[in-house]
């Protein structure tokens, strides 16, 4: 069912069709939790918490508001919001980007060969960018997830995050280079190093 579809549906009666709602969007918004906590346990509380409030948010909602709601960035905004006030005072535990399901890895370098020292090697430095990525400052690091890992065009980013396309664009370039210049950092001197926010 087409997003248009499914808020017109969801206007015109929402107990007969929210499980659809939720079948569409629950994987989406478990991985991009997972991404962002770093915790399966987490992730699933984010996801279903992201449902619940959205369930109540609807039902208050009048009807033309509900038909006019573009779902999947609402979502995301929600399970953001979500994230930021109940898991963000917790230490992250880093989750492999391509660990999180839904969507394609965020890649470092594509493997020529299918060798398994190669392949180990691929995955190491998947846990060095992952491991990288949580590091980033937490406005730096929604922005790269959101961009290069769930593939959002900034307009979507811009909804979702509620700031301007300039800001967004700025947040996931300036990730986007800490990224790359912490990668270019020996791994002897990266345990040394301090991120700078």
């Amino acid at each position: 069912m087409e997003h248009d579809e499914l808020a017109a549906a969801l206007a015109t009666h929402l107990d007969r069709h929210f499980e659809r709602f939720v079948v569409a969007y629950q994987r989406r918004i478990y991985a991009f939790a997972l991404r962002l906590t770093g915790q399966a346990q987490d992730a699933e509380e984010v996801a279903q918490d992201t449902f619940v409030r959205a369930y109540r948010a609807l039902a208050a909602y009048p009807t033309e508001r509900v038909r006019t709601l573009r779902l999947q960035p609402w979502l995301y905004q929600i399970a953001l919001n979500i994230v930021r006030n109940r898991v963000r005072p917790r230490r992250l535990v880093i989750t492999p980007l391509d660990a999180c399901g839904d969507g394609p890895p965020l890649e470092v370098a594509d493997d020529a060969e299918a060798r398994p020292e190669a392949q180990a090697e691929g995955a190491e430095r998947r846990r060095e960018l992952a491991t990288l990525v949580a590091s980033l400052p937490e406005h730096f690091r929604v922005a790269v997830v959101l961009r290069h890992v769930e593939g959002r065009t900034y307009r979507e980013m811009a909804e979702i995050l509620g700031e301007p396309e300039g800001t967004v664009k700025s947040h996931t370039h300036r990730g986007t280079l800490l990224l790359r210049k912490w990668l270019t950092v020996q791994p002897s001197a990266m345990g040394s190093s301090e991120v700078r926010r």
